[in-house]
């Protein structure tokens, strides 16, 4: 892995730079003029009675997972809804973007992404029944791109969707992703995950961790709607899609927010209208072998702090950023800062490893214990957690 030069460049708010696009998976509505969209009722044609000729039956395994989703669909998909966001355009209220969302308690809560609703003067929501009802904005947070609007009403027998429990998820698991892809409500796609742990672009300068990563069909629409398993249970929210400049469809690489991100906003939301996220204050890298040889490190896995932010949780801690730019093999590497090697007597492999510990397991004000390797020698430094900023500026460097 090639070492940035500059520490300036915020390497460690996770990757919010990609080299290709990923798009919110939410689809826009004439967002730049006054359109709107005529609505039209088809009457559906028969469909013929297909003749079968000789014996047929599907593969017992086949059959079985077909079961489960039929069944799976019969459940969830009532408690699913099509979220229209409206807002005033020269004199006129238009609709703007579309969404998914879903059924988070009995109190008519629905969980949806911050960037569908973002911007709504009015917002209303579709169930599968028909039932059209206005909602109300609640509390929306774009560190982690969630929100949760609150349905006027709610049709008779709908059920909150159950939260699955992020330990029990695994690569390769089978998923479903049902929602409103272009506007076709209550679509369902499957697929598998195809990784966890993924850090995706939120909407500030910090990234969203331990996303999921499916290939389920994932389009614009589908924008705050379930992803789920087998069970019917809700692992992520779907999120983002990778377009790989093909157009801004599904390319088989999705993103969905995961429960446990869910889990640490919602219920704060929902109180609160809010959430507040904890912050060291820190940019880096993690270890690689060209910075272990020109740092002669005795490890070879940490977090490498490259910069600090002026005034921050870590620069009052006193945490030592990089310094001297030299050359290893022909390569520049910035050397002199601190490598973290556990938080809270947590092994710290990587930069990421410090970054989510400090999302998911902390509280702002929370003092925790880096043990750090400051020129070779080891360190203990306790750093008291900052909340974090709506914007970042960093000093200058080397």
């Amino acid at each position: 892995m090639n070492i940035n030069t500059k520490p300036k460049i915020l390497r460690t708010i996770w990757p919010v730079l990609l080299l290709v696009i990923i798009a919110p998976a939410c689809k826009m509505l004439f967002p730049f003029g006054d359109r709107t969209l005529p609505v039209t009722t088809a009457t559906p044609l028969p469909l013929p009675t297909p003749t079968v000729s000789g014996s047929f039956s599907l593969p017992v395994e086949v059959a079985g997972e077909q079961d489960v989703l039929i069944n799976l669909y019969a459940r969830v998909n009532p408690s699913v809804v099509n979220i229209t966001i409206y807002a005033q355009q020269n004199g006129r209220m238009v609709p703007l973007a579309q969404g998914s969302g879903f059924v988070y308690d009995t109190e008519r809560h629905i969980v949806t992404n911050a960037h569908v609703v973002r911007g709504a003067e009015q917002v209303e929501v579709v169930f599968s029944d028909g039932l059209i009802t206005p909602a109300k904005l609640i509390g929306q947070d774009l560190n982690s791109d969630l929100a949760v609007i609150q349905a006027d009403k709610v049709p008779g027998g709908i059920e909150p969707l159950p939260l699955a429990e992020m330990e029990r998820l695994a690569v390769g698991q089978t998923v479903v992703a049902i929602g409103n892809s272009f506007g076709l409500e209550g679509t369902l796609t499957r697929g598998v995950i195809s990784a966890l742990g993924r850090n995706i672009p939120g909407l500030t300068q910090f990234s969203i961790p331990q996303a999921i990563q499916t290939d389920a069909a994932i389009n614009p629409g589908n924008s705050g709607g379930p992803l789920l398993n087998l069970e019917g249970q809700v692992i992520g929210v779907n999120a983002q899609i990778e377009t790989g400049n093909l157009g801004g469809g599904n390319t088989g690489v999705g993103f969905a927010i995961p429960v446990n991100v869910l889990n640490r906003v919602i219920p704060d939301l929902i109180q609160k209208g809010k959430t507040e996220w904890s912050w060291l204050g820190i940019t880096g890298t993690s270890l690689n072998p060209t910075l272990v040889r020109a740092m002669e490190l005795s490890i070879d896995r940490g977090a490498y702090i490259l910069d600090v932010v002026p005034g921050g949780p870590a620069d009052e801690a006193g945490l030592h950023k990089a310094t001297q730019t030299i050359l290893v093999n022909g390569r520049q590497v910035v050397t002199g800062g601190d490598v973290v090697v556990a938080v809270d007597n947590q092994p710290v492999h990587s930069f990421d490893d410090i970054l989510v510990y400090v999302a998911l397991s902390t509280r702002p004000g929370q003092v925790v214990k880096l043990s750090v390797l400051r020129d070779g020698k080891p360190q203990e430094i306790d750093v008291k957690l900052g909340t974090r900023p709506a914007k970042i500026i960093l000093d200058s460097q080397p």
